[in-house]
């Protein structure tokens, strides 16, 4: 039929890039919150990450969002909900919006998935702010960081698994996998199997990044210091970048997740300015990142948490076995992780810096260190 008509045919399904997963963790500590109570309030900065998230949800059909709360006591699910009711906004399947007698349902106008994100969110942050307590409060003022990361992490995973059983990317992984593995080279060698994430299958695999805009401060969530550094691990080695828009407080562990994982960290002056901050920095995606200019952060912080007392430490002593680390030596000298037993000495009671010693004044001629030469007398006639 092509050579009749004489018209070239495509297949579009064949040459579409895969869509985009951004999963955005919201840092609802309520004490972070009260601070930035004057400069932005927490509702609006709710609205201004929903219109981000429409943004993202607009730039291809086929994207997909997930949110999750990182509160005070947990971290929880804002969409996609487990317990989402099947009629939202009484709309029935096929998205057209019913009548309640003669007065139309709000939002009749507006696009489906938007709406149904839109309801999602703030019905679950509504119920989670109702469900925390005076004690809840008292009892725990940091942010539930680990949990959330591991619920994102968790849901990265499903999905990538489904998009890949659904579109073949698993199987072509595999197959380049098991083709480098088995290939040798010319010179008798064993080629080394190509890495499953590289460039050559990235446009292939569902792109997956976290955003996390964040209020609480590292103090907040150096008990949380391992578990953290395990999901940023898990990031590194799945090519996830780790997106961190700082709006209070320090962020130690934040920034090493940004720059570990090649992701964009800000910590932003003036927090009104949240919207345009989340559209200009984080709104294009890994692909669209190769042709940018990346605000870029040098100044890393990249100092540790102890694990004896969970607080950051500029200097410490480590774990030769386990590389774990502590504050002051451990007590009885065996390690916390692992049990070895340290030789650690009398290091605590040696001084951090040697003095420097005094450089000595050289001769000069055979004279004192004044410089001035010795007159010898002359002999007579």
């Amino acid at each position: 039929m092509n050579s009749v008509d004489a018209s070239e045919h495509y297949e579009l399904g064949a040459t579409d890039l895969s869509p985009s997963l951004l999963t955005v963790i919201i840092d609802t500590n309520p004490h972070a919150w009260a601070l930035l109570e004057n400069s932005l309030p927490f509702s609006k900065a709710v609205a201004n990450i929903l219109v981000f998230i429409n943004a993202h949800l607009a730039c291809n059909y086929a994207n997909e969002v997930a949110v999750v709360a990182s509160h005070s006591q947990k971290a929880a699910w804002l969409y996609p909900s487990q317990n989402a009711p099947t009629n939202l906004a009484n709309a029935d399947q096929d998205g057209d919006v019913q009548m309640n007698g003669n007065t139309p349902t709000p939002q009749t106008n507006k696009y489906r998935p938007f709406r149904i994100v839109e309801e999602q969110v703030t019905r679950n942050l509504k119920d989670l702010i109702d469900s925390t307590t005076g004690d809840d409060l008292r009892s725990n003022m940091s942010t539930m960081l680990a949990g959330a990361l591991t619920l994102a992490l968790s849901n990265i995973n499903r999905r990538t698994i489904a998009w890949a059983e659904e579109h073949g990317g698993a199987a072509l992984e595999d197959a380049a996998a098991e083709g480098g593995a088995s290939g040798g080279g010319g010179g008798g060698g064993v080629a080394a199997a190509p890495n499953r994430y590289s460039a050559s299958n990235e446009d292939e695999r569902l792109q997956s990044r976290i955003l996390i805009v964040s209020v609480s401060g590292s103090s907040d969530s150096a008990h949380q210091y391992i578990p953290i550094m395990n999901s940023i691990f898990a990031c590194q080695r799945l090519h996830i970048p780790i997106d961190v828009c700082k709006l209070s407080g320090d962020a130690v562990f934040l920034q090493q997740a940004s720059d570990a994982t090649k992701g964009v960290y800000m910590a932003l002056s003036e927090p009104r300015g949240l919207l345009q901050y989340l559209m200009m920095a984080f709104l294009p995606d890994q692909r669209s990142r190769r042709h940018l200019v990346l605000p870029t952060r040098v100044d890393v912080d990249f100092r540790a948490a102890c694990f004896c007392h969970r607080k950051v430490v500029d200097v410490g002593f480590v774990c030769s076995i386990c590389l774990s680390i502590f504050c002051e030596p451990p007590p009885g000298g065996d390690c916390m992780t692992c049990g070895t037993h340290l030789d650690v000495g009398d290091y605590h009671a040696r001084p951090a810096l040697l003095p420097r010693k005094k450089k000595k004044k050289k001769r000069v001629n055979g004279a004192s260190g004044a410089g001035t030469p010795i007159s010898t007398p002359t002999p007579g006639p």
